[in-house]
Order: C-alpha cells, then sequence, then structure tokens
C-alpha cells in the first residue's frame, strides 16, 4: 500500500478513536507523501490538468483541524503556515488561471482553519481571481469536478458533518452558483460561501472538541452492525475503517 494511503488509513482510525493530534500527524504524513508523488508518472512541481497535488493540500488542511480539536493550536499554526507557503507555490506556477484561483482558495483556508490573519480578504481576493479567469473557462461544472477543486472542498465538508450529525451539510448548489454560464460568478460563490460559513463551523467543531470522519461508502439502517456509542446501525466505509455514520465511532457487528 502507498505510503499516503497508509498514513490516510491511520487518519481516519485515529479520528475514531478521538486521537486527534495522532489524527493530524497522519493527515500531515499523508499529505506530504501525496504531495511528493500525486499520481504515478506526474511531476509534483507542476500543476497537471486534474490537479491530483489537491489531495495533498486537502490532508494538510484535515491536519491543521485535527491539530485545533486536539487543543494544539501552534501545531495547527505551523502546519497552516506550510501550507499557505506550498499553495501559494502552486498558485503561481499554475498555466491555468482556474487552478492558480482554487489553489488561492486553499491559502485561504489554510488561513482560516489555521487561526491566521486575513483569511476574510483572502478569500475576496479567491473572488476576484475567479472572476478574472472566467474568460478562459467553458465549462465551470468541469473544472468543479476535478480532483483540484474537489479536494479544496473536502474539508469544509468534513467539518460539516460532524456538526450535522454525520449527514452530508455542504452540498454541490451550497457552494457553487445557479448559472454555469456565468462562470467567474458560479465559481466564486465557492470562496463567497466559505468566508460566511467556514468559520461558524470550525467554532462549532473546536467548541464541541469533534472531528468526523470523512464521508465514505454508507448504508442507512444495516442490522449487521451497531454503534457501541450512540446505538446506530448507520454504516460509513471510509478509509478501511467500518465506523458509525452519525458519530464515527467503530462499529460493533452483530
Amino acid at each position: 500500500m502507498p505510503a499516503k494511503n497508509r498514513h490516510y488509513r491511520g487518519a481516519v482510525e485515529a479520528l475514531a478513536n478521538r486521537e486527534y493530534e495522532r489524527a493530524g500527524d497522519c493527515y500531515t504524513r499523508s499529505g506530504w507523501a501525496t504531495l511528493a508523488d500525486p499520481r504515478e508518472g506526474l511531476d509534483p512541481f507542476s500543476i497537471d490538468e486534474n490537479g491530483w497535488v489537491g489531495r495533498g493540500l486537502q490532508a494538510l488542511t484535515a491536519a491543521v483541524v485535527a491539530y485545533r480539536v486536539a487543543g494544539r493550536p501552534e501545531r495547527a499554526t505551523d502546519r497552516a503556515r506550510e501550507g499557505v507557503a506550498v499553495a501559494s507555490d502552486f498558485a503561481t506556477t499554475a498555466d491555468r488561471p482556474v487552478q492558480a484561483a482554487c489553489l488561492r482558495e486553499f491559502v485561504a483556508d489554510f488561513r482560516l482553519t489555521g487561526g491566521l490573519d486575513g483569511p476574510s480578504e483572502a478569500y475576496q481576493e479567491v473572488e476576484t481571481s475567479y472572476e478574472a479567469a472566467a474568460n478562459t473557462v467553458e465549462q465551470p461544472q468541469s473544472s468543479a469536478t476535478t480532483p483540484l477543486f474537489e479536494a479544496a472542498a473536502g474539508t469544509l465538508k468534513q467539518v460539516a458533518r460532524g456538526t450535522a450529525n454525520g449527514e452530508i451539510a455542504v452540498r454541490w448548489e451550497d457552494l457553487h452558483g445557479s448559472d454555469p454560464s456565468r462562470a467567474g460568478s458560479f465559481l466564486a460563490h465557492r470562496a463567497q460561501f466559505k468566508r460566511q460559513r467556514f468559520a461558524s463551523l470550525l467554532e462549532q467543531t473546536l467548541s464541541e472538541g469533534y472531528l468526523a470522519a470523512p464521508r465514505g461508502t454508507t448504508e442507512y439502517g444495516n442490522e449487521q452492525y451497531q454503534c457501541p456509542s450512540c446505538h446506530a446501525d448507520d454504516v460509513n466505509w471510509t478509509g478501511e475503517s467500518v465506523l458509525c455514520l452519525r458519530c464515527s465511532t467503530p462499529m460493533r457487528r452483530e
């Protein structure tokens, strides 16, 4: 198993056991492993058309949140600063303006999740970047479904589902504008939504001291499993773990 997958699996296991600092460590290792080798045959210092390096940046943002939930804000700050540096570097070298804008979205995410200065201003700059990139984008829906853009939404969705009883709390229509023919505003809505909602969702997560595992394959009402904590029988298969959809506790097979 590639190191990045092994470390990601460790992060999910740590979340399930409420070992949030260890989760942060595993997410960090997964992130660096992915950035070093984003996809077979790809140059780790350039952005391919799918933007696979986004998966590494997503892991680092998850690490930032996990450290903060663990009560280790200094480690979260350090990781966020690292993430800002890496994402900013990628943004300056990206050939496609829309990908550069998405990488700046990651910069804003690191600023917000790490408690750094200027997240609101950073998101406003992202909106401007998406608007400026509009003329270079023929199908914004296609851009928004690439690994880079999906990764940029991943940690937000993970944080949000922990505040929503494990359900999907941030959907496609929440993140994107209603008119894809207006590519700039369609994509800029991502930054607007994050600027308006991400901070409050993160604050609730920190207040509750609970970060949900990422959502994988799910099934409702599976009588073969029961959660020993909340007694739910709704299952989340993620990172090779079988977890409660509701509270991310390892499920007990009946």
